[in-house]
């Protein structure tokens, strides 16, 4: 009974990590497409490098 129940507690520790690494790689795929959708955005991140303007005298 002791070996059943070693088995048991095992075997639910393994569906828990397997869960949560279930959920890390559906946060990741769902960050990732978030990042691509916002490409196609009509109005995206504006960026304004330093080189944009002359310099002023």
């Amino acid at each position: 009974m002791f070996e059943y129940e070693l088995h048991r507690a095992a075997h639910a520790e393994l569906v828990r990590e397997a869960g949560a690494q279930r959920l890390g790689r559906e946060a990741a795929r769902a960050a990732r497409a978030a990042r691509r959708a916002g490409r196609h955005e009509p109005e995206g991140r504006v960026t304004a490098g330093k080189d944009r303007y002359a310099q002023v005298a």
